[in-house]
């Protein structure tokens, strides 16, 4: 058997099933995660927090009648979408402090995360939001934001405190485009432009575990799983309809899939490198994940099984997978 996994890519459409897969991981024994998926106990990131901060930001400036940075409004899509750029160089710093093992004790978890939120923009081309609010309105909106700020630092933090021995470290996005784009789509949209903002420390390791579903279900799923009353839970965020048609009515997975230099794998340039990255599909097209949602003591032993089985076959395709 070949070592464990070191990094897996979880890319989907949003409610395509990715949360659902954590959570489930999360359930596993080191003896499973090992024998059947080929992993470690799991270390997880994911850029959702971040979006659900940008969107508690501009509610919080709209308030005092200031002008929105991130989205024309709660319903809209980013209003400079450079900003999934954004989000892949705040994956990087999170890798980057997890593999360092390094923490954060700022006065202000708040103010902290928008000084990340403006340099990470800077990396991708863009910058000068936050920094150009009023000292005033920016401590106001901080002070509003900082329970759930430290909470995000606080897990943030704990991650970074983990022994990674023998750890499988997971980093969940979604990407995609405009419904009836053809391909390849244009930049700064897909997981054309997205992965090759990642950093050559998680490129140079990753696996891309696909959750494969069609935008018809996965609109579906997302309907179906919103929570307006818990808007900032991995499980149960709604995304808004403008913004499913618009940023996630299709992805590139697919074609960039099939126009790899290599089989089995997406190529990517960056870095002044090319990477093949090894994928493998996990045909969830017919719904295996939403069980997860309930309490464990309601799964079914079927249900268990479909997507143990599913799993287990997708995630040893990359682990076995000769780059």
């Amino acid at each position: 058997m070949s070592g464990i996994l070191d990094t897996v890519l979880l890319f989907a459409l949003p409610a395509s099933g990715k949360s659902e897969v954590r959570k489930y991981m999360a359930n596993l024994t080191p003896e499973q995660c090992r024998n059947d998926f080929r992993m470690g106990l799991t270390v997880q990131l994911d850029d959702f927090p971040y979006v659900h901060v940008m969107r508690c930001i501009d509610e919080e400036l709209q308030k005092r009648s200031q002008t929105r940075l991130y989205f024309n409004s709660s319903d809209r899509p980013f209003i400079d979408p450079r900003d999934w750029g954004t989000l892949m160089q705040l994956i990087n710093e999170d890798y980057a402090d997890l593999l360092a093992h390094k923490t954060y004790q700022p006065k202000s978890a708040a103010s902290h995360l928008f000084d990340r939120l403006e340099n990470a923009a800077g990396k991708v081309g863009f910058s000068g939001r936050i920094s150009k609010l009023d000292s005033t309105v920016r401590g106001a909106i901080a002070d509003v934001l900082e329970k759930e700020c430290r909470a995000l630092l606080e897990e943030k933090n704990q991650n970074s405190m983990t022994d990674l021995t023998g750890k499988t470290i997971i980093i969940e996005a979604a990407r995609g485009g405009k419904h009836g784009s053809s391909m390849p789509l244009p930049s700064p949209f897909g997981y054309a432009y997205s992965v090759p903002q990642l950093s050559d420390a998680i490129l140079s390791k990753a696996r891309i575990l696909y959750v494969w579903v069609t935008p018809e279900e996965s609109r579906r799923k997302n309907q179906e799983r919103a929570n307006p009353n818990d808007p900032g839970s991995i499980l149960h965020h709604g995304v808004p309809i403008e913004v499913m048609m618009n940023d996630y009515g299709c992805d590139d997975m697919d074609w960039l899939e099939k126009n790899s230099t290599k089989p089995g794998t997406i190529s990517i340039q960056a870095h002044q490198k090319s990477y093949q990255v090894p994928i493998a599909r996990f045909d969830n097209r017919s719904d295996k994940t939403t069980f997860v949602r309930k309490e464990r003591s309601q799964w079914q032993t079927d249900e268990v099984k479909s997507l143990h089985d599913g799993l287990s076959g997708a995630l040893t395709r990359l682990a076995d997978f000769k780059a």
